[in-house]
């Protein structure tokens, strides 16, 4: 495989898994989310010894090799409390947005973290679905942009155009280290203390060591640039 064809792979890759993020950020799952994620290559993915996903995917396989009739509802259920901020922590929620995690001390809701997520949706032609009542630093839309920007990356590869896929992986890493960086560690400490099912502590176990490939990955992108 040429260099170029793993450059796209690994982007694809990356994009495949900021929208798995995305997904499980965004709503309770429905029963043919669970069913999905039960048929996918969980089982494989655990057993990988050499991989940083492999515990937090042993999570996932075993929560979900045993599910059963509630186990929708028991997964809602905890998602609700957890990142609806239903349960608190000394005043605290470990709700995803980061307006509440990313500034000093107790954090508000649309604060000026939702207001630059807001202008870097809008310079690209997009928005939060219509009917949604979320504020865009919800982790979930941060991480579908960030899948956007890998597809489009990749995009540009396969026509062709480098210089187009530099300057999307050079606004992807910026917007990483702006938006998903400065918070998202504090916000699964946080978390790890609401969540009570083995499913969603594979979750944030999934989401850790993804933020802590992608740091290194753009920190070897930054040093073979230099």
């Amino acid at each position: 495989m040429t260099d170029l064809a793993c450059a796209i792979d690994l982007l694809e890759d990356r994009a495949s898994l900021y929208r798995l993020l995305a997904s499980l950020y965004y709503q309770p799952l429905s029963e043919e989310q669970i069913d999905a994620l039960a048929a996918s290559d969980l089982a494989k993915l655990a057993s990988d010894s050499e991989s940083p996903f492999a515990p937090a995917y042993r999570d996932l396989h075993g929560a979900l090799r045993l599910r059963h009739t509630g186990t929708k509802e028991e997964l809602a259920a905890d998602f609700t409390s957890a990142f609806y901020g239903i349960r608190t922590r000394e005043g605290r929620t470990a709700q995803p947005f980061e307006s509440l995690f990313r500034t000093q001390g107790p954090g508000q809701l649309m604060g000026e973290a939702r207001s630059e997520v807001y202008r870097e949706l809008r310079a690209h032609q997009l928005r939060v679905p219509e009917g949604v009542d979320l504020p865009e630093d919800h982790l979930s839309f941060i991480c579908a942009y960030l899948g956007r920007l890998c597809d489009d990356a990749a995009a540009a590869l396969r026509a062709g155009n480098e210089g187009q896929a530099a300057e999307l992986l050079e606004r992807q890493r910026s917007f990483f280290r702006a938006h998903v960086a400065s918070w998202v560690r504090d916000f699964l400490a946080q978390a790890r203390l609401m969540v009570e099912t083995r499913f969603y502590r594979g979750v944030l176990a999934l989401t850790e060591a993804f933020v802590a490939e992608e740091e290194r990955s753009f920190e070897e992108a930054a040093s073979a640039a230099a």
